[in-house]
């Protein structure tokens, strides 16, 4: 049982610390001009975000894709998102 309470609170915070990523990202891109402004990006340098209407190619390219990095930047959202296809050939070496 308290195992499971520390797993709640982990979710709880890290989706928190999300929201709060995201709410910043937001403001990065607001303060820009209008012209200027891409809508994808990093905060701080570390935290990838994504808020353009994803694409299918954008789709492929970061969830299958075996001669890209273990992780990128998420299709729509903040964060990062598992790239099967470089999983896929590390698991089958």
């Amino acid at each position: 049982m308290e195992n499971q309470r520390r797993e709640h609170v982990l979710r709880d915070a890290w989706n928190i610390a999300l929201a709060i990523i995201g709410v910043i990202a937001v403001i990065q891109e607001l303060r820009k001009p209008k012209d200027q402004r891409t809508w994808h990006g990093k905060v701080a340098d570390l935290v990838p975000y994504d808020f353009r209407m994803p694409t299918v190619k954008r789709v492929r390219t970061t969830y299958w894709n075996p001669d890209g990095p273990m992780v990128s930047a998420k299709v729509f959202g903040v964060g990062w998102a598992p790239n099967f296809g470089f999983l896929a050939g590390w698991f089958s070496r």
